[in-house]
């Protein structure tokens, strides 16, 4: 806001001047009004559907119970890379659970359990066909991930608006020195010449 003393009634004011004074007033009034509207805009959308995905989450995945059978083959590749201290915590094993219609399944599963044995149980979420799936999203995680975007938002607008009005004074400063380059080529030559009017 630097450029608001150009609105002063000043002779060296040029016209870029006001203008760049205008611009800088209209970009802090959109980032003080409509960057938090954007974001507030995008962080209900997102709200909204976040909601509408956790409550189809919670009616179409069920938890149950999975047996353990045995360990599953380890496969070749799965080693950690050099010089790494990260342990795995999760073990393959061959597991068998009951789906949400009744019916007996049997698969590879990654185990939460740091060593399991046969005949050791640990929940498993399932879809409605009975296939392992990740467990529904809880509703503070889908809260914290609308706020985050309706941040991200409002941040984004804020910075497209400052950006468009650096762009914009930026194109006004180019035009002041092509407007003075013409005035020193009209005045200039003339200076120090004797007999030349100046």
């Amino acid at each position: 806001m630097s450029g608001l003393w150009r609105w002063r009634h000043n002779p060296l004011r040029r016209r870029t001047d006001l203008v760049e004074a205008w611009v800088a007033l209209a970009a802090l009034v959109l980032m003080v009004f409509a960057a938090p509207a954007v974001g507030v805009l995008c962080g209900s959308l997102t709200d909204t559907s976040l909601r509408q995905q956790v409550t189809e989450q919670r009616l179409h995945r069920h938890v149950t119970a999975a047996v353990v059978a045995g360990r599953a083959e380890q496969r070749p590749g799965a080693a950690q890379p050099e010089g790494s201290t990260i342990r795995a915590t999760r073990t393959t094993v061959v597991a068998n659970w009951t789906a949400y219609d009744g019916s007996s399944r049997r698969g590879t599963l990654v185990s939460p359990l740091r060593a399991p044995e046969p005949g050791a149980t640990f929940r498993l979420w399932t879809d409605d066909h009975g296939r392992p799936v990740p467990p529904p999203m809880a509703r503070s995680a889908a809260d914290t991930h609308a706020v985050f975007s309706g941040i991200c938002a409002a941040a984004a607008a804020a910075g497209l608006i400052e950006g468009i009005r650096r762009l914009t004074v930026w194109r006004l400063i180019r035009r002041r020195y092509a407007r003075l380059d013409r005035a020193w080529a009209r005045c200039g030559p003339d200076w120090g010449r004797t007999g030349a009017g100046g």
